[in-house]
């Protein structure tokens, strides 16, 4: 065999394989006279087919066979000796079998780039500080009991926090679409569960009356039927309810697990698991703030064909998911270029986080795998069969790993770069501005 390898621009590689005939043509003798001992024809005994006959029927199949089975193998062969890590999957041209002394085919491919590691010593990460206290505690019993709120029916016009019970029916171009009509709907004002120029417009309704507005979808609405259009709803209210929250007191304690009925307990409780949520969303921030830098401070070019297969495999995973939701997804569609960008983004990344595990030796410690798996069960109520169950599962394992190595990556970059811890305002973390 001889091997010739082609730079075609960038990471892409031509390489092109030579393959003696007379290799090509023994081992296709070799399978023919294998297939003539097994294969039934009409009119020949079991094993007494003539070659002859065999090669006629199927000659040209067994040929195509030996010719890709040669191309595979001399391919993977070639790519060891010239040392080429290969990017996604190569693509193939028809083997050249003419009646030359060699047989001659050739595989197009991108390489892995070397990817160079940028300085993180000017770059600042801002760690926020969070404060739990009272006030924290105080402001979360209110969310809670407005989720346990019960609503009397009034009548009056409806406001903010209000729950209104409507039935509405929508259209666009005066036809209907799917999810635009529903009857019997329960919904609180200002939660933000239905789009804000919809809610609008049944602030100061009351009971029995009948309005009719236009909505415009956004242009990244979830539903990709009607994002950007703009859609008639004639909507008639119901009800109007003013929310009765629980008061807070021995029962409503109960209500939150603390069996005793013990206030002082309960938002001890509470403090703990607001703490606990804190830290999990400073390490997010800290987290998507040093992916970030890493991908700003490093110079790496990424392969098409990589890009490639991840925006299709994000594609196949948006359709299965929408599709587990219960969305009908047969001729939705889902064109793979539309998330290039995320793709690109994902596979620079993963080529990033690979070179700085491998050079600065981030890897999963046995020991650190070990730790996350024991404080992933303390959240369970039996947490050495959540352990067990772990480790039964190469796949969960990889999962607990994963986490470990991205911990790893975090914490080398906090050391390389400066942060600068900041106060943050504890709702502002939360999300509930």
């Amino acid at each position: 065999m001889a091997a010739n390898v082609e730079n075609l621009s960038g990471l892409e590689r031509r390489l092109t394989i030579s393959v003696p005939r007379a290799e090509i043509d023994s081992e296709v003798e070799t399978r023919l006279k294998k297939l003539a001992r097994d294969v039934r024809l009409s009119g020949f005994r079991p094993g007494k087919v003539p070659l002859k006959v065999v090669a006629q029927q199927y000659g040209d199949q067994v040929r195509r066979e030996v010719l890709g089975d040669a191309l595979q193998k001399n391919f993977s062969e070639a790519v060891q000796t010239q040392n080429l890590k290969v990017a996604g999957y190569p693509r193939f041209e028809p083997p050249k079998d003419d009646a030359g002394d060699a047989v001659q085919a050739s595989a197009t491919f991108e390489i892995y780039p070397d990817v160079r590691l940028g300085t993180l010593a000017q770059s600042t990460i801002v760690r926020p500080q969070v404060t739990v206290g009272d006030a924290e505690v105080d402001k979360t019993l209110d969310i809670m009991r407005k989720q346990r709120a019960t609503y009397e029916t009034v009548a009056r016009a409806a406001q903010a926090g209000d729950q209104v019970n409507i039935d509405f029916a929508g259209t666009i171009d005066g036809v209907a679409f799917d999810g635009g009509t529903a009857a019997g709907q329960a919904i609180v004002l200002g939660e933000g569960r239905l789009l804000p120029d919809f809610e609008k417009h049944l602030l100061g309704a009351s009971a029995s009356d009948a309005r009719g507005f236009d909505v415009k979808f956004p242009d990244d609405y979830g539903g990709q039927s009607v994002a950007g259009k703009t859609a008639h709803f004639e909507v008639k209210v119901n009800t109007v309810g003013q929310p009765n929250l629980p008061p807070v007191d021995a029962d409503f304690a109960r209500t939150l697990g603390v069996e005793d009925g013990d206030l002082a307990k309960m938002r001890a409780e509470i403090k703990a698991n607001l703490e606990r949520e804190v830290v999990g969303r400073v390490k997010q921030r800290v987290r998507e703030q040093t992916m970030q830098m890493l991908v700003d401070t490093t110079q790496v070019e990424v392969p098409k064909s990589l890009v490639e297969m991840e925006a299709d495999r994000i594609a196949q995973a948006m359709r299965q998911d929408l599709s587990t939701r219960g969305v009908k997804v047969d001729n939705m569609p889902f064109p793979p270029d539309a998330f290039t960008a995320q793709a690109e983004r994902r596979v620079r990344l993963g080529l990033i986080l690979a070179e700085l595990v491998r050079v600065n030796g981030l890897q999963a410690k046995p020991e650190q795998v070990k730790v996350a798996v024991e404080e992933l069960a303390q959240s369970y109520e039996h947490p050495q069969e959540v352990v067990k169950w772990h480790y039964q599962s190469p796949d969960r394992l990889r999962d607990v790993e994963s986490g470990v190595v991205e911990e790893n990556v975090v914490q080398w970059v906090l050391s390389a770069a400066k942060v600068d811890d900041k106060a943050v305002p504890f709702d502002e973390l939360m999300g509930r501005n």
